[in-house]
């Protein structure tokens, strides 16, 4: 990418980075619009993103053919109960000449699929959280940085729950995104049977390099956003805690835990993202409110009042964005 004049010439760059992206992967991925859009901000915004979706969804399918869209090198780890640290992140084995050798692990990727991510131990879990903050893992009192850009995309599936191992509070803090996938319409399940059926191979065109996405990671926060608009993400963040002064009657009765100061930061850097590539060069409140779901429904722990009356975090996000 180039160097740009001004402000507006770099949002129109991003802007037309992002239509071209979502084309080519429209090519494999049929439907799913608003997933395959939270994903790329996501990237966009240097952050990851947890999936949640029944099977068969093509999630696995989603995130490889963003890496070979995007040229960044791909591995996907299946997360089981017997899965260790060291299979993820590499150990340290002796050599021919009795020398320690350190053998990277599948995290030494830009884009890890962690497949099923709730069915490994807490333990395996924490691995792949220093990898996620630090962008680095230490092993035997080494430090190895990761190779940017970095993405963690992980998958969970919410209707298998024995033998699982849900994901503490911290650890899903650190995903963006949590993107739920739903069922595809009668059209478009028809347009996939069609493809998937047929004796068809699709050549993807190859758009950015790993340079370039690092550019466009840049450029995202540079976009420019007014002090009404921060203000106003704040105070939605403050009002989803139940122990805040001014916290509304709803969030007291429905909410054990609300957000926290990094749901703030990245509902604004979304927005920025959401903004740019839908034609506006700086983000407003009905940028805030398009990311809000997204950001909010996996930093709200609602109670068991909430669970016996079936009202879902999306249901709590919805009200506080009235």
């Amino acid at each position: 990418m180039k160097e740009f004049k001004n402000e507006v010439e770099a949002a129109e760059a991003l802007k037309l980075a992002f239509e071209k992206l979502k084309a080519e992967i429209s090519k494999v991925i049929i439907g799913q619009d608003d997933v395959v859009k939270l994903v790329l901000t996501s990237i966009f915004c240097q952050g990851h993103s947890l999936l949640v979706g029944v099977p068969g969804l093509a999630k696995t399918l989603l995130i490889k053919t963003i890496s070979d869209a995007l040229s960044l090198s791909f591995n996907r780890i299946q997360f089981t109960p017997d899965l260790m640290p060291s299979d993820i992140i590499g150990a340290e084995t002796l050599d021919n000449e009795r020398n320690f050798k350190f053998i990277k692990g599948p995290v030494f990727a830009n884009i890890i699929l962690a497949d099923e991510i709730n069915r490994t131990p807490p333990k395996t879990q924490a691995a792949l959280l220093e990898a996620m903050q630090e962008r680095a893992v230490t092993v035997a009192g080494h430090r190895y940085k990761l190779e940017l850009p970095y993405f963690v995309l992980a998958t969970q599936n919410p209707i298998e729950q024995e033998g699982t191992y849900p994901l503490p509070e911290a650890q899903l803090d650190r995903f963006m995104f949590a993107i739920k996938l739903e069922y595809p319409s009668i059209e478009e399940e028809i347009e996939v049977v069609k493809s998937t059926t047929a004796n068809t191979s699709i050549n993807l065109n190859t758009l950015f390099s790993a340079d370039a996405i690092r550019e466009i990671q840049q450029l995202v926060r540079r976009v420019p956003i007014a002090d009404n608009v921060v203000d106003y993400t704040v105070r939605l963040v403050n009002s989803t805690r139940p122990n805040q002064e001014g916290a509304s009657d709803f969030v007291k009765n429905y909410v054990d835990w609300g957000a926290g100061p990094r749901a703030s930061q990245n509902l604004v850097l979304a927005a920025k993202a959401h903004a740019v590539v839908n034609g506006k060069f700086s983000p407003d409140i009905e940028n805030i409110k398009a990311v809000a779901h997204g950001i909010l429904r996996h930093r709200i722990l609602k109670n068991y009042k909430a669970e016996a009356e079936g009202i879902s975090e999306d249901n709590l996000i919805s009200e506080l964005l009235k």
